[in-house]
């Protein structure tokens, strides 16, 4: 299952450095996950200072 940032997300970037595969990029007012290229390692969520990402 892929994560997904809420709307809680600060547009720090701390997310798209931490994800191994280049899944995250910043979208319109928040970063943004795509879930096709998702691995579901959950690198980027315990790299959050918002808590804003989660399994979708």
């Amino acid at each position: 299952m892929a994560f997904a940032i809420s709307e809680s997300c600060l547009s720090c970037g701390a997310c798209a450095g931490a994800c191994p595969v280049g899944a995250i990029s910043e979208g319109d007012g928040k970063f943004e996950i795509d879930a096709s290229a998702c691995i579901s390692c959950g690198a980027c969520a315990g790299t959050c200072p918002a808590s804003a990402i989660a399994e979708d």
